[in-house]
């Protein structure tokens, strides 16, 4: 094949060459770091101050019928998810954290001293857990990152401390809280009141918590050489796993730890997670904060 016919030939025959090698051989390259956020700067306000972590929004049952649009898709607004507060609780004259997760609001300081006064669930009264703040107690005002309000008088100074110490570890977990002043007096913060602090706390999981292995227990210590240990417990009291892992700071100064542990799936049943340090001394467990939860099958 000569002239015109074999040019064609061959630019249709160079074509499929370079189509076919373009999809034959896959090509993979690297597109960098996805871009981030510029951080966000809290600025003073006189306003309630904005929600903390968000949880995720629960799931709606399923049923037989083809779910509607919703008033939200229609509208084209998105429902806000729910918020989840941590609450700083009294046990044993000293501070120990738990969570409540409830519709979102821009009131979260309104909402969070709201939670406080009504008190521990009733797995968190099990351990031992009371509040020391009456109800009706609310933010006056918030500005350059401090939260004014009054509270009511407490004959005994101790509970009064207390008292004060619960308001001060909860409301400044938001951003825009970074001190409290009460009653009148010099803002304070949470280092004014760091020796309420048992020398093992736990913020996950907290009591009553349906929990599954691996297990993610977090929470502050101030241990000998930093080593938390960590055990779970059955109803029966058996051991079904143990575990520990390092502080990040060692004796003399409180640091944050978080420890994975897991254990073979178990029949659906009450249990306990102990978090405690073990004795220089004797190697006893001391300083023991033990958790009531659910322990669940694994998913």
């Amino acid at each position: 094949m000569t002239g015109r016919g074999a040019v064609g030939l061959g630019a249709s025959a160079l074509v499929a060459a370079l189509l076919l090698g373009g999809c034959g051989t896959p090509r993979s390259g690297d597109l960098g770091p996805a871009p981030t956020a510029p951080p966000s700067s809290v600025a003073p306000t006189d306003r309630p101050e904005p929600a903390p972590t968000r949880a995720a929004a629960p799931t709606l049952p399923s049923t037989n019928r083809p779910p509607g649009p919703s008033t939200a898709a229609s509208t084209g607004t998105r429902r806000p998810d729910p918020v989840t507060i941590e609450l700083w609780y009294v046990r044993a004259g000293l501070l120990v954290p738990t969570r409540r997760t409830r519709p979102a609001t821009v009131a979260t300081s309104r909402l969070a001293l709201t939670e406080l006064a009504a008190g521990p669930s009733p797995a968190e009264a099990a351990t031992g857990m009371i509040t020391l703040l009456p109800a009706g107690v609310e933010v006056t005002r918030i500005a350059d990152g401090v939260a004014t309000l009054r509270l009511p008088s407490a004959g005994d100074p101790a509970a009064r401390r207390l008292r004060a110490a619960q308001v001060v570890w909860t409301l400044t977990q938001f951003p825009s809280v970074r001190q409290v002043r009460l009653d009148g007096a010099a803002p304070v913060d949470r280092a004014d009141y760091a020796d309420l602090l048992p020398p093992i706390v736990v913020t996950g999981p907290i009591p009553g918590e349906r929990v599954s292995a691996p297990l993610v227990v977090t929470g502050t210590a101030t241990v000998f050489e930093a080593t938390v240990s960590v055990r779970v417990l059955d109803a029966a009291g058996r051991e079904v796993a143990t575990g520990f892992g390092t502080a990040g700071c060692g004796s003399g100064c409180r640091g944050g730890y978080r420890v994975v542990i897991g254990w073979r799936t178990v029949p659906e049943q009450k249990g306990t997670v102990e978090v405690y340090e073990v004795s220089a001394e004797n190697g006893a467990r001391i300083n023991t904060m033990a958790v009531p939860v659910v322990l669940a099958p694994r998913d």
